[in-house]
């Protein structure tokens, strides 16, 4: 090991344990200020992944949210697939599902959510969102290009996914890569992390709950999966997803009230999943033909 990686090393066990003994003492002394402190840590958006080229040809829009512009790009026309990337990640990341959706005629559109690539802030601040604000955005997002034909959506993603049809959004199929399955397990995962004490979590969830503007055990997919109905839905997961739990995506499958696809993949982990040439095709695949969905075509209209 070289001496640069044994030092970086030391930083972060140092980092972590000041960390859990801050944790300690907030428990004892002062849970609600040990709370605020982590929600803020929890809301803060990690830095963005590289993500691949833009497609060429697309023409870039900005919608209103809240205070802020969310920004993004629309690619070709026909019924509408919208781009759900997941938290730290950017619309950029989604763009290998352009082309191949251009091609079947579907108008592609893509964004970032608050605090994420090109759009503003949202109401946290600088460098801090949550998941409400990210439905917020796709509603905003689909009010401007119409109802969805399609969202594909990774990690986090799915939530406001699934959050849009619950406020009366129409989608017409889900396709979901490496989904999370709810708020409240991952925040036991940082809890856990940090050396949380109850009191501290029950501060931060209280905390965090003021900001999204409902109880963090709302945030579950298992709950929100009833307003989707029984639309078409295609999950997409790696068996060792070390972010996300396949065995959730499993339970999901079961669950679903409609037709149901799970595809599962080995060695593509939580990231790369995304931008496999074969998890491409297969999303594509699902979604299907434009000329399908003549129907529907009336959608795309405004």
């Amino acid at each position: 090991m070289s001496i640069a990686g044994s030092k970086k090393r030391t930083i972060v066990r140092i980092h972590d344990a000041g960390c859990r003994a801050g944790f300690a003492a907030a428990e004892k002394c002062a849970p609600a200020l040990g709370g605020r402190y982590a929600a803020r840590r929890w809301l803060t958006v990690p830095a963005a992944p590289a993500a691949p080229a833009e497609p060429a040809g697309g023409e870039e829009f900005a919608v209103r949210v809240g205070d802020g512009a969310v920004r993004g790009t629309s690619y070709g026309t026909g019924p509408v697939v919208y781009l759900m990337h997941g938290w730290g990640g950017s619309g950029a990341q989604l763009s290998v599902f352009v082309k191949p959706l251009r091609q079947a005629g579907f108008r592609v559109v893509r964004f970032d959510a608050p605090s994420h690539g090109r759009s503003d802030p949202g109401a946290c601040g600088r460098g801090r969102t949550h998941g409400v604000e990210f439905a917020a955005a796709l509603a905003a997002v689909m009010r401007r290009f119409g109802p969805a034909d399609t969202v594909i959506a990774h990690s986090m993603g799915v939530l406001p996914s699934l959050l849009v049809q619950r406020s009366g959004l129409p989608v017409g199929r889900l396709a979901l890569i490496a989904p999370v399955q709810d708020l409240d397990g991952h925040l036991d995962r940082f809890a856990a992390l940090v050396g949380m004490g109850p009191r501290t979590r029950r501060a931060m969830n209280d905390r965090i709950a003021g900001l999204i503007g409902e109880p963090v055990v709302g945030m579950d997919v298992r709950r929100l999966a009833e307003y989707a109905g029984s639309i078409p839905l295609l999950v997409v997961h790696d068996r060792g997803d070390r972010e996300t739990w396949y065995a959730h995506s499993v339970e999901l499958t079961e669950r679903w009230s409609g037709p149901v696809t799970l595809i599962t993949t080995e060695g593509l982990g939580h990231r790369r999943i995304v931008a496999d040439a074969v998890v491409v095709d297969q999303v594509a695949d699902f979604v299907g033909l434009a000329a399908d969905r003549s129907a529907r075509s009336e959608w795309t209209a405004a």
